[in-house]
């Protein structure tokens, strides 16, 4: 018998459609608190640059930005960028990876919980940056330290985000699919796997967010690109604006990867989104 109507509900949300009427207003207002929200951002950090800090160690948007643009015409923003972004996306695929299957077994068996969750509570409280000489001692001073550590400030997000999304599956859905006759695999797969994408999705997210303040500490072990090499060597020679500009490139591509990530989610997930 079908169990296709114990499926977990979608998301209720209104999303603008290009083909509606005012649907390019309606896309401009979504972006507006936005731009709105970086302007005042930039206003507030000049006020202070130029009118109460007044020093070079502070330096102005406008310096920044101009430094950026050197930097981005010589191609070596985007070099730095490139690299950076590389080892993020590697790190955080592969975190991901094995991150989901270990929460989903957590989440399906209670004695694999029992025996799995100890050492993963353990180990998410170690920083990933202390992290670093076992990085080096395992793996050397190539890419694959650099990625090990990525790997390891992803996985335990993700991990326990699924396992709490399948623990949290109602109880009734289990039972109407078992009274549905549905076997075991068939509850898994068509009640408590789709009810639990949203806790996925949302452990992905997060976990992006830390693949990328990890990338920093990741680049110092003897890296030769990189925004985190960059922000290094500005810090050694005194190259205070292009500090900013590795600090300023982090921020938006972190931000500009969540909100492509949140977009891509309403648009091929819309009915698992733990967002609106």
């Amino acid at each position: 018998m079908s169990v296709q109507a114990t499926r977990a509900a979608p998301f209720e949300a209104d999303r603008a459609s290009p083909s509606k009427p005012g649907a390019g207003f309606q896309a401009i207002a979504a972006v507006l608190p936005y731009l709105l929200g970086f302007l005042m951002l930039f206003v507030a950090w000049h006020i202070a640059s130029v009118y109460i800090v007044q020093s070079v160690l502070f330096p102005a948007p406008a310096a920044v930005f101009a430094k950026a643009g050197e930097l981005a015409a010589s191609g070596v923003l985007f070099e730095q960028i490139g690299a950076s972004l590389q080892r993020i996306a590697i790190g955080f695929v592969l975190g991901s990876a094995i991150g989901i299957p270990i929460g989903l077994l957590m989440g399906t068996v209670p004695f694999a919980r029992k025996m799995i969750e100890p050492w993963t509570e353990f180990l998410r409280f170690i920083p990933s940056v202390a992290m670093i000489t076992i990085a080096v001692i395992w793996f050397g001073i190539g890419e694959n330290s650099k990625i090990f550590l990525i790997i390891y400030a992803t996985v335990f997000i993700v991990t326990l985000n699924t396992a709490s999304g399948v623990a949290t599956v109602s109880k009734n859905k289990l039972r109407a699919a078992q009274a549905l006759g549905a076997s075991r695999f068939q509850i898994f797969y068509l009640v408590a796997l789709p009810a639990t994408v949203p806790f996925i999705l949302t452990g992905m997210r997060l976990a992006m967010a830390n693949a990328f303040t990890t990338i920093v500490a990741a680049e110092m072990i003897a890296a030769s690109d990189g925004l985190g090499v960059m922000l290094w060597n500005g810090r050694l020679y005194m190259l205070v604006d292009e500090i900013f500009v590795s600090l300023l490139s982090l921020g938006i591509l972190g931000f500009t990867f969540d909100r492509l990530f949140r977009w891509g989610i309403l648009r091929f997930a819309g009915r698992f989104s733990p967002v609106a």
